[in-house]
């Protein structure tokens, strides 16, 4: 799983796992990030989320490799 989202005391963490990657966002990573918002939404418990990510690296950006067809 690229995007591991956890509740607890109305803080939603959202940590990019992917550190091999730096954390770069792939076609998958950028569903599961659209449906950790939707999970956010609404859910009316919630009121902040972080974002945050494992490794080195928050988030390096798009992973071009897996965007961009050779």
């Amino acid at each position: 799983m690229a995007l591991l989202f956890e509740k607890h005391d109305g803080v939603a963490t959202l940590t990019l796992n992917r550190p091999e990657a730096r954390n770069a966002l792939d076609p998958e990573t950028i569903v599961e990030l659209a449906e950790a918002w939707e999970t956010f939404d609404k859910d009316p418990d919630l009121r902040v989320a972080v974002i945050t990510g494992l490794g080195d690296a928050f988030c390096s950006g798009a992973d071009l490799a897996r965007l961009i067809p050779l």
